[in-house]
């Protein structure tokens, strides 16, 4: 076991640094299964949050780190200094060598991940990333962290946010703007959004006006998937996970990133209504004796409403896509209804797609003759991926196909 608690040789990373891959892209949470089938499944529907990709767009890959072997930490709050270190602890990238000095004391081990950018040759990787498993005493826990650079510039509220609390079920979540006009989010939550296993998942994300992202995540398990639950909560409170992303360790690590690209001319928005539109006129279809709670949007193609009919709070969520003739043949099948005018419908009722207990939905789906589909849905819930809170969905099947086949889409 070696020791590793002193911040000396921290700055040798600067001999090891070779050509950073790009990163792909963060994950982007589709909101229900018409966005699954309409946006990614076809492989070619654009994200409209061009912000947020031309963030990612810049952002180092993240490569596989290996600690080979165990030692102990002790930074945040510790006054160790152990000193030089060597061994299997002298070969880790910079990120993971930072990490291990930041942490209160515990013991970190290497945890068995894959993905891309994985190398065995330490020597010529570029690692922007970070993940073990790190132990306080109380239960192993899966740690990450992950740095990128983007162009600078003071961050806006679009840029770092909490979720959505209508898509997304989370215990708490809190996105400030600090002294120096960065942005941070402290998050706590669940790895999955319908709670089917216990597993939480509590994150920091800081973005500085430098261009700066330092995204710290952190389990109450030794994985952040398919490992069983070994605490009650992940180990670093949020007020520790504030301290550890903004740790002055991390800037000259991120400093020895690639300069983002310079970002190309921003293009048009995709074809489509806006979001704005689209929950202005579902608001003004729906059926007497509802009232709107709450409404969300993106940019464009989607939107929900939270309504209420007095017996509690029903989902509401609507895709308007247009030209999505390419997926018809896998959704139009038995039970589809042919009007007049060449559009094809079809309803179905079961249970929620994302899981809450005892949640039903229920939808109507309607592709014009041009390939032009509007796929509505409503649920018992206020929230799909927690429990039923009414008997039924809001509105009926007549009253969602009525709205899925009406004119005003095509305005």
């Amino acid at each position: 076991m070696l020791e590793n608690g002193g911040r000396k040789d921290r700055e040798s990373f600067e001999d090891g640094l070779g050509a950073a891959m790009k990163q792909a892209g963060e994950e982007f949470s589709v909101a229900g299964r018409p966005l699954l089938d309409g946006g990614v499944a076809r492989g070619r529907r654009r994200t409209v949050l061009r912000r947020s990709a031309a963030v990612t767009g810049s952002v180092a890959a993240l490569a596989v780190i290996g600690l080979g072997g165990s030692f102990v930490t002790g930074g945040i709050g510790s006054s160790q200094n152990a000193g030089e270190v060597g061994g299997a602890s002298a070969e880790l990238s910079p990120v993971a060598r930072t990490l291990a000095a930041l942490l209160p004391e515990g013991q970190l081990s290497e945890e068995p991940v894959s993905g891309v950018g994985a190398t065995d040759d330490r020597k010529n990787a570029h690692p922007s990333a970070a993940s073990v498993v790190y132990d306080d005493g109380h239960g192993k826990a899966a740690l990450s962290v992950a740095l990128s650079r983007q162009s600078p510039g003071r961050p806006d509220e679009g840029e770092l946010s909490c979720p959505d609390s209508h898509l997304t079920t989370f215990e708490a979540c809190t996105a400030t703007k600090l002294k120096d006009g960065s942005r941070l989010v402290l998050f706590k939550g669940w790895e999955y959004p319908d709670r089917r296993e216990d597993t939480k998942r509590w994150y920091a994300d800081l973005l500085t006006p430098e261009g700066y992202r330092i995204s710290v995540s952190e389990w109450n398990a030794p994985a952040e998937k398919g490992a069983p639950v070994s605490r009650s909560t992940p180990p670093l409170s949020l007020d520790l996970m504030k301290e550890l992303v903004g740790a002055e360790e991390w800037r000259p690590i991120i400093a020895s990133l690639p300069e983002p690209e310079k970002q190309a001319p921003e293009q048009p928005a995709p074809r489509g209504l806006s979001g704005a539109v689209i929950v202005d006129r579902l608001t003004a279809q729906l059926p007497d004796g509802l009232t709107v709670k709450a409404s969300g949007k993106q940019e464009t193609e989607y939107a929900y409403l939270v309504v209420d009919d007095g017996r509690g709070e029903s989902f509401v969520q609507i895709n308007v896509q247009p030209d999505m003739s390419d997926v018809e043949g896998d959704l139009f099948g038995a039970g589809t209804e042919v009007l007049p005018d060449g559009t094809k419908v079809v309803t179905h009722e079961g249970p929620g797609e994302k899981g809450g207990a005892g949640v039903k939905m229920r939808q109507a789906d309607a592709m014009r003759p041009d390939g032009f589909r509007v796929v509505i849905s409503a649920f018992n819930t206020a929230n799909q991926n927690e429990a039923a809170t009414r008997a039924e969905p809001a509105l009926t099947l007549a009253q969602l196909r009525k709205i899925a086949t009406s004119k005003v889409w095509l305005k």
